[in-house]
């Protein structure tokens, strides 16, 4: 016998022997993960909202499954569900693929919509179902979203869809991408009558779908790790002759470009949406004036220390110009993320500019104020070196005055008031900023919120430098922390360019009459807020109940104030400098 012909019949009966001891797994017990290639077993998939227990990788889940994460039990009404496909090209097989697919998934076309709750406010929703030809966008499917779309803005009801689409379908060509315009200008639609639309992305959301309705929310979601884009990875690749960049079109990589608000994840979503349903479901203007006294808005005089003259005095001793310069650059000093946290509930953070990037010097989004939806911007510096490094020093790019202008403007939409917290050495005077256009980002939104029909604060915390402290304060009402300056420049840079020489900077201080009291006296603002000496995070109790008592009034007075008064005072007030 050969020695190979050996080893051959020792395989033989070993590779026998093990599958005739193998346990059997029963069907379905055993799900393998399409990330890191695990066995885990299906039922622990289910009870894990479809995350992989082992690499926390995220499942594709079915439209009716979705919806039963997502909804309050019971509330979910479907509609349109026997809406389906007349295959407008005649395309060969196709209607034949459509009824095989029907039977397999137990749905008629490839998106679910209807009207549910979400922690207890109603909501239109729709949810795309990968598995019916990759939830392309048809014409059925162009028509469920439109329809779910005009009957939400007729009921004034919320829309949130759920994207997961391989994009236009292909069977039913130029029919198909008349879709997207469809469903485009539903969401227009819906958008002028003041009504809400989230758009939550899932793996993946490509082609047709992103260049429509998936991209048009006022607030869009994301699942971790999701694939999003126009053109697919390998489209790009063949065009191009390029590797892509690891992480490439992925949920992390359009938030850090701006393009989605926040990643979700999935065992949060249901909160998530809740949170922002609420904030949504009633007209924060109408809320102020329906507050009573002793619930929070204040309706008494203003605190005793104003219209004294002595406010410089009341916590601290009185500075010259060129201390205050020195202390609002303390590290010490609380910065903007120290007030929203201090002076608001449940802030919910929202990202990026929708063109280019995220600019983690300007933070915004969400909030309560005692109980009334606001929309909340600050200039952010760090307080430590890392930390001014993560927020360019407090210097906003143009993407950063682009989010602020958008995030306002959402703010505008449904009516919440702005508050901003203004704290920079100037906008950022980088080769990047100027190649974007930071000049146009500054003006615009010196031309949008003039007329920007909410009532706009703005407090200066610490530094206001130049114009880019001004694109945040173009409001009904400007404030100043007692030891904060606002400024053309600063003052070295004033004493180079007038004199020649930086190093007369204090001098410099004093003749620009930049500090609070000095804008005071001139009108530039209207409010000084006392500061404590030495001020910190630690010791500013004071300073946030003196700041929350004055926010009252000022919401109570100008949220009782229809838009063409609002935006009138706001240009007097500017027209008179």
């Amino acid at each position: 016998m050969k020695l190979q012909n050996m080893f051959k019949k020792t395989n033989r009966r070993n590779r026998s022997t093990f599958s005739e001891s193998r346990p059997e797994v029963p069907e379905g017990l055993l799900r393998k993960c399409n990330k890191c290639g695990a066995a885990i077993i299906a039922e622990d998939v289910r009870e894990g909202n479809y995350i992989c227990p082992k690499c926390h990788g995220y499942f594709r889940v079915h439209a009716r499954r979705r919806i039963e994460m997502i909804a309050d039990p019971d509330t979910f009404e479907e509609w349109d569900e026997e809406l389906v496909t007349c295959n407008p090209l005649q395309f060969r097989g196709y209607e034949e693929k459509v009824a095989a697919l029907q039977e397999k998934t137990g749905l008629k076309e490839a998106v679910v919509t209807g009207r549910a709750e979400i922690e207890g406010q109603p909501a239109v929703i729709g949810v795309c179902d990968g598995r019916f030809l990759m939830a392309s966008m048809g014409e059925a499917v162009g028509e469920k979203i439109t329809r779910a779309v005009e009957r939400a803005t007729r009921e004034k009801l919320p829309v949130i869809l759920f994207a997961c689409s391989g994009g236009a379908r292909m069977q039913e060509g130029i029919v198909s991408l008349m879709q997207m315009a469809k469903t485009s200008a539903a969401l227009k639609r819906h958008s002028d009558a003041g009504q809400l639309y989230i758009s939550v992305l899932t793996d993946p959301t490509t082609g047709g779908v992103t260049a429509s309705f998936a991209m048009l929310g006022d607030i869009i979601l994301a699942e971790p790790n999701a694939l999003i884009g126009f053109a697919g990875p390998r489209v790009i690749e063949q065009t191009i002759g390029e590797k892509l960049p690891k992480g490439f079109q992925r949920s992390e990589f359009l938030l850090e470009h701006g393009f989605i608000d926040r990643i979700v994840d999935r065992e949060e979503q249901k909160a998530v949406l809740g949170q922002i349903l609420k904030m949504h479901a009633g007209a924060p203007r109408e809320m102020v004036k329906n507050q009573k006294y002793g619930t929070g808005i204040s309706t008494g005089n203003p605190h005793p220390w104003e219209n004294t003259g002595a406010e410089s005095a009341a916590y601290g001793k009185v500075r010259n110009a060129w201390e205050s310069v020195q202390i609002s650059r303390q590290k010490e000093r609380p910065v903007g993320g120290d007030y929203i946290s201090h002076l608001f509930s449940d802030f919910m953070e929202l990202h990026g500019d929708r063109y280019y990037k995220d600019d983690p010097a300007i933070i915004g989004g969400l909030a309560y104020f005692h109980g009334i939806p606001v929309t909340v911007i600050a200039q952010a510096k760090g307080k430590s070196t890392k930390e001014n490094v993560e927020h360019n020093f407090g210097m906003p790019s143009p993407d950063g005055y682009r989010k602020a202008l958008r995030l306002m403007k959402q703010a505008e939409k449904f009516g919440r008031p702005v508050i901003c917290f203004v704290d920079t050495p100037g906008a950022f005077c980088g080769l990047e900023a100027e190649e974007r256009g930071q000049g146009e980002a500054i003006a615009r939104n010196l031309f949008e919120l003039s007329s920007l029909e909410t009532p706009i604060l703005s407090v200066i915390i610490g530094e206001g430098g130049s114009g880019g402290a001004l694109a945040m304060a173009v409001a009904d009402e400007v404030w100043m922390l007692e030891n904060s300056v606002y400024s053309i420049l600063s003052p070295e840079g004033f004493a180079s360019i007038l004199w020649k020489d930086s190093k007369r900077a204090d001098e410099a201080a004093e003749v620009m009459k930049l500090t609070a009291s000095d804008l005071k006296s001139l009108r530039i603002i209207e409010k000084i807020i006392p500061e404590p000496e030495d001020y910190t995070e630690e010791n500013m109790g004071p300073v946030c109940e003196a700041l929350e008592s004055a926010v009252s009034v000022f919401l109570e007075t100008y949220c009782g104030m229809g838009p063409e008064e609002l935006t009138r005072k706001r240009y007097q007030r500017f027209r008179e400098m």
